[in-house]
């Protein structure tokens, strides 16, 4: 038996038996674990109120090499209460824990992912009331893609390799991967000159302007080629 103390989120909770519940974590050590939580459906010293979403927490798992480990201890390490407070940013935050859950495979680390996932809660956690947290979801959400193995290629055409001049507007299909030029056939997803500028910023990592409908072009791009890699119904 191997006892595993990590941080970790919450990503999915069903209920399990009577008092019990299963907990699927994205751990920073592990990746992603099921975990048993003995009586995680009653009021619990070793998990206090630790087991819910956005906050992350410290647990101690132990792991028998089966399918699921059992969460035996969890006590909350980073706080993000303006998450809970805000129905947007719940949302907002659900959905990127949504695309980890069913995109990140199972007891495999992702330090790329567990960094950008945490600083993506941090940005919605930490946006003003005239901000939007779809906004702070988009820029954190293309880099979260490259970081799970299948970033979008803005650049050059996926088929043939053949570079899309700067500034120039183009067709994009997200579970191919990016671009498709004419001679290969193209894509049926339109992609502006503006918002392939923006998007190539925000790849790297420029704080890029961005509007509540770019937010959404991008948002509606990550989420049709997280879907089609992942294979969930959107």
């Amino acid at each position: 038996m191997r006892t595993i103390v990590t941080n970790a989120l919450l990503v999915r909770q069903v209920a399990y038996g009577e008092s019990d519940l299963i907990a699927t974590l994205f751990t920073e050590a592990e990746g992603k674990v099921g975990a048993l939580v003995r009586g995680g459906r009653k009021s619990s010293k070793r998990v206090g109120g630790a087991i819910e979403p956005f906050h992350t927490m410290e647990a101690r798992l132990e792991d028998r090499g089966g399918d699921l480990a059992t969460l035996k201890e969890a006590r909350i390490v980073r706080v993000r209460e303006r998450i809970t407070a805000n129905l947007d940013a719940t949302m907002a935050a659900g959905t990127a824990l949504r695309w980890v859950r069913h995109a990140c495979p199972p007891k495999t680390r992702e330090p790329e992912a567990w960094q950008t996932l945490n600083e993506l809660l941090d940005a919605i956690d930490a946006i003003g009331p005239d901000e939007s947290p779809r906004v702070a979801l988009a820029r954190g959400a293309l880099r979260l893609l490259a970081d799970m193995g299948y970033a979008l290629d803005l650049e050059r055409c996926v088929k043939c390799g053949k570079e899309c001049p700067e500034g120039r507007a183009a067709r994009v299909d997200p579970a191919r991967g990016g671009l498709v030029c004419a001679s290969c056939g193209g894509a049926r997803a339109p992609l502006s000159a503006k918002l392939r500028a923006i998007a190539l910023a925000v790849q790297r990592g420029d704080a890029e302007a961005m509007s509540a409908d770019d937010a959404e072009a991008i948002l509606a791009l990550v989420d049709a080629a997280m879907a089609s890699h992942a294979g969930f119904d959107r």
